[in-house]
């Protein structure tokens, strides 16, 4: 149904139950229906430059945005992952060193080879990125892009408490200035639905025999025997625990802890098909005051003067924030995921600081741990 109506395309799958009706979807599908008349009709003239919409995990932000792709001729809009698009934004920035102005560039070959930008999972913790954001923002509009973005959280939330957040207010400002926002508030986490659930995830044992057994059986069938070795990403060394061509088994420790980034988990998602994490500790943990020197994601711009910033973190959320970036990337990108762990789902993290970000890796372990996810059903 190329080019048909998005409200078209959404009651099709409705009629055909591949999608359940959620009257709370219905203000985000008829503005997303109205852009599109928009950007298909000439005659139109576009009201807005885009759409924001943002609302709790599992509310459809992503189905929607998608099936507005969908609706589109191909040629028309590009569609990236907020991680990706701001990984390709950086490399060009790269290529342009020496050039004025790089960011007012990218932004009118953005413009010259698409109409619409579209970006999934809008959320900002990297100092780098917002830095960036407040200008490109401005040259996308002022080039005509139309922008349409998924969140879970309201534009004014985003960076909240970021180091030199002032920098990032002209995106905040852009975004309120030129796209229309739309809350996705039902209260149904569609990732909850009634799906056929594998296991994928492990508790570990206080027996240590009964622990070898369980790496064993998960092991076995991915034909992966325990190997010690090295890849290497973007230049560093990662070691891994097995390996046996598109499958790699990880400890917790060497992927989560130390120098490592959403870059990393970008290309490690895009070389394997199936992933195996062990040994993840509890995550959470009683949040304490610290002084923050500078954004977590390693290999991001210096943060300048920043004073004393004092933020609560909990003794392990550094690491749970890689974990949650890679959770998203091999989500995104379909990765087969299994993983063992000191604690259950539950109670992976209960504390700290990242209870809001938490909660979208949380809905998606539910779902990666189903047939539908692992492509099982006929």
């Amino acid at each position: 149904m190329p080019n048909s109506s998005l409200l078209a395309r959404y009651d099709a799958l409705t009629a055909q139950g591949l999608v359940n009706f959620d009257q709370a979807q219905v203000p985000a599908l008829n503005a997303l229906d109205k852009l599109h008349g928009q950007l298909l009709n000439p005659i139109e003239e576009l009201t807005v430059n885009g759409l924001y919409l943002w609302g709790k995990v599992g509310r459809g932000k992503t189905f929607l945005m998608d099936t507005f792709v969908d609706s589109l001729p191909q040629e028309m809009c590009l569609r990236q992952h907020f991680h990706h698009f701001m990984r390709d934004v950086h490399h060009q920035l790269t290529l342009l060193e020496g050039t004025i102005d790089p960011l007012k560039y990218i932004a009118a070959q953005l413009k010259y080879q698409h109409q619409v930008l579209c970006f999934d999972e809008f959320f900002v913790n990297d100092i780098g990125d917002a830095m960036l954001l407040g200008r490109l923002m401005m040259y996308l509009f002022d080039e005509g892009m139309t922008v349409v973005a998924t969140s879970n959280c309201e534009p004014n939330e985003l960076y909240k408490d970021g180091l030199q957040r002032d920098n990032f207010l002209p995106a905040i400002k852009a975004i309120y200035d030129h796209m229309y926002i739309v809350e996705l508030s039902g209260k149904k986490d569609h990732r909850e639905r009634a799906l056929h659930k594998l296991q994928n995830y492990f508790v570990l044992q206080q027996d240590d025999k009964a622990n070898k057994e369980l790496i064993n059986k998960l092991f076995s069938p991915l034909g992966l025997s325990r190997k010690l070795g090295h890849i290497q990403v973007l230049g560093r060394d990662i070691q891994y625990q097995a390996m046996l061509n598109k499958r790699i088994a990880f400890d917790f420790e060497d992927v989560c802890l130390g120098p490592r980034s959403h870059f990393d988990y970008i290309e490690i998602a895009k070389r394997f098909d199936t992933l195996v994490l062990l040994n993840v500790p509890a995550l959470g943990g009683e949040a304490s005051e610290r002084i923050k020197a500078r954004g977590t994601e390693d290999g991001s711009v210096g943060s300048g003067n920043t004073g004393e910033r004092h933020v609560l973190l909990a003794p392990l959320d550094d690491g749970a924030r890689r974990f949650i970036a890679l959770i998203d990337e091999l989500y995104d990108q379909k990765v087969t995921l299994f993983l063992t762990a000191q604690v259950s789902l539950n109670e992976l993290y209960t504390q700290g600081s990242l209870d809001f970000q938490f909660e979208r890796a949380r809905s998606r372990l539910i779902e990666m741990g189903s047939e539908e996810y692992m492509g099982f059903v006929n």
